[in-house]
């Protein structure tokens, strides 16, 4: 069994982006600027944002966060999105999800400029991924793509079994897998609160993609020996004997699951780092694509 090492890789990506990084700085050129929206005082969202800036410093990019009020408007929201849209010193930017329930995310997301948004959120990135064109891929499951790779996973003619449909890693996760080309061409399974029998077609995937968020989830019956298992469930369960009165745990029984796979990514430690060193890839991109227009 070996262990796809998240935060490792993600360590090696951020050197290769701070290489990068250099040379534009070498050459007189300005270097990406990555800015987050982020409304109201969501621990997770704080905690989150605050490891992007890190991470941006840690580059060499500039970063830019802009923090709003909980009983923010849609309107104010939209508005400040459009600022941003316009503000050409800002290569991408992220709104911070969980929004506040006054206001509609799916407008939100909407409002991102397609090539500013590093997410990869947006219905036109989205559908570009889907067609095999060149876009921003959402972060998480660009990631979990890049840990294939590095680690030389043998995707071809697998079968991959995804549990969770999510806009954000579950449904682009189905469609990533089963693309022409590598990490792809898989034929894969997207598994959800409604399947029946999941056990009976976890038992038979050679890739397991989790990202249901329910910890402990998958166990080691529902896995084939050999299997890759790619956990992406971050949930805080309540645990007294940690200072922090909690501990993150996945959506896999690793303990148990661990001893079966052939592969498998830690909670915390596997896809969670990767997440942010892809919008930090997506944002060089979304700098060299600027710089081609400017």
């Amino acid at each position: 069994m070996e262990i796809l090492d998240g935060k490792k890789v993600s360590n090696d990506i951020k050197d290769e982006i701070t290489v990068e990084v250099k040379k534009m700085k070498d050459r007189g050129e300005k270097v990406p600027h990555l800015a987050a929206i982020i409304v109201g005082n969501d621990g997770a969202s704080l905690t989150y944002v605050g490891s992007k800036v890190k991470a941006c410093e840690r580059v060499g990019f500039e970063s830019t966060l802009v923090k709003m009020p909980s009983t923010t408007s849609e309107i104010e929201l939209l508005a400040k999105i459009k600022e941003l849209n316009n503000n050409t010193d800002i290569d991408g930017f992220i709104v911070q999800l969980p929004l506040p329930p006054q206001i509609d995310t799916q407008k939100v997301l909407m409002a991102v400029d397609p090539d500013k948004d590093v997410d990869g959120f947006h219905p036109m990135n989205f559908g570009k991924m889907a067609l095999d064109m060149s876009t921003f891929i959402p972060a998480t499951p660009f990631g979990i793509l890049e840990l294939l790779e590095r680690y030389n996973v043998d995707t071809k003619g697998k079968h991959t079994v995804v549990i969770g449909r999510s806009h954000i890693v579950g449904r682009p996760m189905s469609i990533l897998m089963g693309r022409k080309g590598w990490p792809g061409n898989s034929t894969v399974t997207l598994t959800h609160s409604h399947t029946k029998n999941i056990t009976q077609i976890t038992s038979q995937a050679d890739i397991i993609i989790s990202a249901l968020g329910v910890p402990n989830f998958l166990k080691a019956e529902m896995v084939k020996d050999d299997a890759v298992v790619i956990d992406v469930g971050i949930t805080r369960v309540t645990d007294e004997s940690r200072e922090r009165g909690y501990r993150i745990v996945g959506d896999v029984d690793f303990e148990k699951v661990s001893k079966k796979a052939s592969y498998i990514t830690p909670v915390p430690g596997g896809v969670g780092p990767m997440t942010i060193a892809m919008l930090l890839k997506n944002t060089l991109l979304a700098r060299e694509r600027h710089r081609s227009n400017d």
